[in-house]
């Protein structure tokens, strides 16, 4: 099993090549950095984490600069996105982000993604809450041609070019992975159909089968729809506790996040060598 953290990385807490450093100095194989580009004030949206947003939320750096930063600071840490909310970006400029960004780091990039949860922050990128999944596919998939051909083209209803030239390519072949983030009705069909791995976030889960099932179920789709092999899960927010961490690999889990909470750096430092002894 692999060990990262996930973390609001902002200007009042450790600083991300700072804590690149920590990291792999610990043995952590990841560093997740989510993405906000701002939080609309009027906060209409209900937050899923609870009724009162943490400030963070609009103070977090973008999560590529800030990458590329702990890119600089370290030689095998992977570099990660979770999640990156694609469905407020452009597809071809973030194509091209990404490619830059795995291949100056030496292919460790790992792009999460998910639809989000603020409405009125995507609206204000002109982007429907209704319609984010269908976004997101056609902007998944077009960057997938952008990645691995050499003139891609792509027509759909939302991402539409004709034939272009688009350098670099990533570094991974055929492309960095992609992790879905998310546990709804629809989620593994897009798991399944143009991603390769699934991100729950631990003690979120939708009512019904345990993760345990989940998991196993995710399996059968995916034998089923011809993958290879087996989808990787990784587990966001994962408790650091050795019986949870145990279970989750004998689940097959391929890796677990814990959460790095917003502090001081001694604070910080210190919740990173509790999370450190359950690396083994």
């Amino acid at each position: 099993m692999h060990y990262g953290i996930s973390t609001f990385a902002t200007e009042t807490t450790l600083q991300p090549d700072e804590l690149g450093r920590e990291l792999e100095a610990r043995g952590f194989e990841s560093l997740w950095l989510p993405e906000h580009t701002h939080i609309p004030a009027s906060r209409r949206s209900p937050w899923p984490g609870g009724p009162n947003l943490p400030a963070w939320y609009w103070r977090t750096y973008d999560p590529f600069v800030a990458l590329m930063a702990v890119a600089g600071a370290t030689t095998t840490l992977k570099l990660a996105t979770g999640i990156c909310l694609i469905i407020e970006r452009d597809t071809i400029t973030t194509a091209k982000e990404i490619a830059t960004l795995d291949r100056l780091s030496g292919g460790r990039f790992i792009f999460g993604i998910g639809g989000g949860w603020n409405a009125e922050e995507m609206e204000d990128h002109g982007t429907a809450f209704k319609s984010r999944w269908r976004k997101l596919r056609e902007q998944v998939l077009a960057m997938k041609a952008i990645w691995t051909e050499a003139e891609p083209e792509f027509h759909g209803d939302f991402v539409n070019f004709d034939k272009l030239w688009a350098y670099p390519k990533p570094l991974q072949q055929p492309h960095p992975p992609v992790l879905m983030g998310g546990d709804g009705p629809t989620t593994f069909q897009r798991v399944v159909e143009f991603c390769d791995g699934w991100m729950p976030i631990w003690g979120r889960p939708a009512p019904g089968p345990t993760l345990a099932d989940k998991i196993a179920t995710l399996r059968v789709q995916w034998t089923a729809a011809g993958r290879p092999g087996t989808p990787p899960v990784s587990i966001f927010q994962a408790p650091a506790d050795a019986d949870v961490v145990a279970r989750l690999a004998d689940w097959g889990v391929e890796r677990v996040m814990f959460d790095l909470p917003n502090g001081d750096r001694d604070a910080q430092l210190r919740r990173l060598d509790e999370c450190a002894k359950l690396i083994r």
